[in-house]
């Protein structure tokens, strides 16, 4: 019988994805590991590798097809031995899983380092056991027996969904029930004209996936979430008078770099978060969730949206370091080439418009961190010092909380670490 491959799902929160590209056509012969097609999500582009051999039989979903459903058949590979009489009828009779009911949850909850995603494609079999190789990791960091799990993927293999569903409660997640509050809908859409809206003033323009995605998430997020903001100013004259001198040395140094102000700013908050790790926490329903390393995820823009790589524990990350990863992700960012573990999860989330002139502005958390940074520019203000009035360069920062978990005096407290760090920079080098 044919073996029908499955629209993968390329994050936990995924419900369907654009067929981009057919890397192969039919009559093609196929090993498991090969790239065999181009998935598009509202944030990335993912090639997906076979997992089964065979002979590429039929496409069923073409390229460029949009809103493609997870876990839906888009192709047939025909098995040694089989040829095309064998593909009468399995279009309709392929089967179409439906995840398990707790694997359905209504906002992600915090993700661990390493565990982010669903394997989109890859499977190692051996002669008793079909298992993702995320799977076998999560299994072999939960002591679970692989052995005495069913799967619930594509020809029973066991994937992440089967690990967490095993070990629930073992791994620290929390469970779908308590991860987060009830959603509350979005409004139907409306007509423009039962906006006021007069006919043919407007060009009507689709959302697409990544701008239907911020949409739902910002609203989830202002809807469950008690946001406290924080505003505190920054003397940066010190920060930005170390930040010349080091720029300058990288010519002297073993290759060249330059840092950032964004980059010191990713420092101070992740030293900040060591120094005050309350402020490093997710809601969970009945529980907080106390993270260990400081992964933090900073907004970066795109056509039409937004995207959050992360700087994994970037607490234990120099500046040049912070610097390089912070390019390199931004860079692929815009390109969308980011793999899902790079944008999803995190602790703690930057959001920086400096660079556009705001001087002043609040974010909205990104769930499920506890606490998102807006940063404004740099500019020189009149200040006094000492008694007497002189000019000096200060950036405003809001600290945005969740208050179910963190209260302003903590979120106080934070921000009087950060701003240490920025005003005095070398102690960030310490």
């Amino acid at each position: 019988m044919p073996i029908p491959i499955l629209m993968p799902a390329l994050s936990p929160t995924m419900e369907e994805g654009n067929l981009s590209k057919w890397l192969v056509k039919e009559g093609d012969n196929v090993a498991s590991g090969d790239l065999i097609a181009e998935i598009e999500t509202d944030k990335a582009t993912m090639e997906v590798e076979a997992v089964d051999e065979g002979v590429m039989g039929k496409i069923l979903i073409p390229a460029g097809t949009e809103g493609v459903k997870v876990n839906e058949t888009i192709a047939l590979i025909l098995e040694e031995g089989e040829d095309a009489s064998a593909l009468e009828g399995a279009a309709s009779s392929a089967p179409h899983p439906a995840p398990p009911k707790e694997a359905i949850v209504k906002a992600a909850p915090t993700p661990i380092k390493g565990t982010e995603i669903a394997a989109p494609v890859s499977v190692i079999s051996d002669k008793t056991i079909k298992a993702s190789p995320l799977a076998r990791r999560l299994a072999a960091q939960s002591g679970l027996d692989l052995n005495a799990l069913s799967g619930t993927g594509p020809n029973g293999r066991i994937i992440k969904r089967d690990i967490e569903a095993a070990a629930k409660g073992a791994v620290g997640l929390p469970s779908s029930e308590t991860a987060t509050a009830e959603i509350i809908p979005f409004a139907p859409a409306q007509a423009p004209q039962d906006l006021g809206i007069q006919p043919g003033t407007y060009d009507e323009m689709p959302m697409d996936a990544m701008r239907k995605t911020v949409a739902r998430r910002m609203t989830q997020s202002k809807q469950q979430v008690p946001h406290f903001p924080l505003t505190v100013d920054c003397n940066m004259d010190q920060l930005l008078a170390l930040r010349k001198d080091l720029n300058a040395r990288a010519t002297q140094d073993e290759g060249s770099f330059k840092i950032s102000v964004n980059d010191f700013v990713i420092r101070a908050a992740a030293l900040a978060l060591k120094k005050v790790p309350d402020v490093n926490v997710s809601y969970a329903g009945d529980k907080r969730l106390l993270h260990h390393h400081a992964d933090i995820a900073v907004a970066v823009a795109l056509d039409g949206g937004l995207i959050t790589p992360i700087i994994w524990q970037a607490d234990t990350k120099g500046l040049r370091e912070i610097s390089e990863d912070m390019k390199d992700k931004a860079a692929r960012a815009k390109s969308r080439k980011l793999m899902p573990e790079e944008y999803q999860g995190g602790t703690f989330s930057i959001s920086n418009l400096g660079m556009y002139g705001i001087k002043e502005f609040t974010a909205i958390i990104n769930q499920p961190h506890g606490a998102i940074l807006a940063v404004g520019a740099g500019e020189q203000r009149p200040v006094v010092k000492d008694g007497a009035l002189s000019i000096a360069t200060v950036m405003t920062c809001t600290l945005s909380l969740d208050h179910r978990v963190v209260d302003g005096a903590l979120g106080a407290e934070w921000l009087q670490v950060f701003k240490s760090y920025i005003e005095d920079p070398v102690t960030m080098l310490l």
